[in-house]
C-alpha cells in the first residue's frame, strides 16, 4: 500500500548563502559565469579592484577555526574566544566609517543615495570599505540592481556574490538528483508510487530555495530593536543567521549566541517543511483521487496520503536534518574551507561547491525516503506477481 510524499534535498549543518569576499583573478577576463541548463547566472564582482583599498583592513575577523580576511586569506585560529576580535572598540568603528565614506566619495555618491540600512551601518562603524565597494559592484548588474532592494537579499548578497548561483544550483540539481533518489529507494515500485514521488518534488522545489536562504551567511544590516523587547527577542535578533559564519572584522559571535542560530533556523525551516509538504501531499491526494476515477481497478491499490502526519514529519525533518546539514555546508565546507583555498579561482570555486551541493542533495533525498518509512508515514509497496 502506498502512503506518503515528501522529498528533500535541503539540509542545514551537514542540511537552509558562504561569503566569497574577495577573489583576485589576474588579468581581463569577463565574470566568471555558473551555466545552468539555459541560464547563466553570474557574480557581478571583478576580481581586481579600480582603485585603490584606504585603509586594507580585514574583512572578516578569524576565530574559531579560521576566518577570512580582506584579501581573501585565510585568517588565524581563534584560541579561547569565539571570533574574538581584541583592540579597537570605539577607535575600530571611527576607522571603518572614515574608510566606508570615503569609498562613497570616491563614488561620487552620498548617504542618501544608498539604502538606509546599509547608511545606518556605514554611520554607525559596523561595516568595512570592502562592503560598500561590493554594494557598488553589484549595482552595476541590472538583476543584482534590483536584489539588492530586497533586505534579505541584500545582507547575503553582500556575504556572498555567488549566492544567486547557490540558489539556481540548489533548485535545478534538486529535481534531478531528488528524482535519482527516489528510483535508487524504491526501484521496481517507482512508477507505482509516482504519486508520491511527484509530491516529494513538490515539496523539494519549495523548500530548495529556504535551505539556501536561511541558513546562508550574512551581513547584518538589520537595526538594533526596541529597548521595549523582550529578552529573548533581543537574544535571537543578535544571534547570526549561520551558527558557522565567520564574524565580520570587529565583531564576534559567542557560543550561544551560534547556538541560538541553530534553534531559530530550525523553528523557520519546520515552518517551510510543514507548509510545503502541506502543498505537496494536498497534490498527491488529488492526483490519487483522479487515478481512481479514471482507473476503478486501482482503487483498493492506492490510499490517501496522510496530509497532517506527513507534512509534520517533513517539518521536523527539516528542521533538524536539513538545518545542520546546510549550516555545516554554507559555514564551514564553502565558507571556511573552500573560499580560503580557492578565493582565486571563482570559477573553480564555483565548481567545487556545485559538486558539493549536489551531493547533499542526493544525500538529503535518500535520507527523507528513509526516515519518512522509519516513522511510518510511507509504506513499502510491496510487487505484485
Amino acid at each position: 500500500m502506498a502512503t506518503a510524499a515528501g522529498f528533500q534535498s535541503i539540509t542545514g549543518a551537514v542540511t537552509g548563502a558562504d561569503s566569497f569576499s574577495k577573489f583576485h583573478i589576474h588579468g581581463h577576463l569577463p565574470p566568471p559565469t555558473v551555466s545552468f541548463g539555459a541560464v547563466r547566472i553570474f557574480s557581478p564582482i571583478s576580481s581586481v579592484s579600480p582603485r585603490r583599498r584606504n585603509p586594507a583592513m580585514p574583512l572578516f575577523s578569524g576565530g574559531g577555526g579560521g576566518g577570512i580576511n580582506g584579501m581573501g586569506n585565510s585568517g588565524g585560529g581563534g584560541g579561547g574566544g569565539d571570533d574574538d576580535v581584541s583592540g579597537g572598540g570605539g577607535n575600530d568603528d571611527k576607522s571603518k566609517k572614515k574608510a566606508a565614506v570615503l569609498v562613497l566619495a570616491e563614488m561620487g555618491r552620498s548617504l542618501e543615495s544608498i539604502p538606509k540600512d546599509l547608511a545606518a551601518a556605514i554611520e554607525s562603524g559596523k561595516i568595512p570599505a570592502a562592503i560598500v565597494e561590493k554594494y557598488f559592484e553589484l549595482e552595476k548588474s541590472a538583476l543584482f540592481r534590483w536584489l539588492l532592494k530586497f533586505g534579505g537579499f541584500r545582507e547575503r548578497l553582500l556575504a556572498d556574490d555567488l549566492f544567486l548561483a547557490k540558489v539556481a544550483i540548489e533548485c535545478g540539481v534538486g529535481m534531478f538528483t531528488k528524482s535519482a533518489a527516489e528510483y535508487e529507494r524504491r526501484r521496481e515500485n517507482f512508477f507505482k508510487e509516482l504519486d508520491f514521488v511527484i509530491a516529494d518534488v513538490v515539496m523539494a522545489i519549495i523548500a530548495d530555495f529556504m535551505l539556501v536562504y536561511l541558513p546562508a551567511p550574512t551581513v547584518s544590516l538589520r537595526p538594533p530593536l526596541a529597548v521595549s523587547a523582550g529578552a529573548i527577542a533581543k537574544f535571537f535578533h543578535s544571534c547570526p543567521e549561520n551558527a558557522f559564519q565567520v564574524a565580520l572584522a570587529g565583531n564576534s559571535f559567542s557560543f550561544l549566541q551560534r547556538i541560538g542560530a541553530i534553534v531559530r533556523n530550525g523553528s523557520k525551516l519546520f515552518a517551510v517543511g510543514t507548509t510545503s509538504s502541506l502543498v505537496g501531499t494536498f497534490a498527491t491526494n488529488i492526483i490519487i483521487n483522479a487515478r481512481k476515477s479514471v482507473d476503478t481497478s486501482s482503487a483498493g491499490e492506492v490510499e490517501d496520503v496522510p496530509i497532517l502526519s506527513t507534512s509534520v514529519a517533513y517539518g521536523v525533518y527539516m528542521a533538524i536534518s536539513s538545518n545542520l546539514r546546510y549550516q555545516l555546508l554554507a559555514g564551514v565546507i564553502e565558507q571556511r574551507l573552500l573560499e580560503p583555498m580557492l578565493h582565486q579561482h571563482k570559477l573553480l570555486l564555483s565548481a567545487f561547491c556545485f559538486a558539493v551541493r549536489t551531493g547533499n542533495t542526493f544525500l538529503g533525498s535518500l535520507l527523507w525516503v528513509d526516515y519518512a518509512r522509519w516513522v511510518g508515514v510511507q509504506k513499502v509497496q510491496e510487487a505484485h506477481e
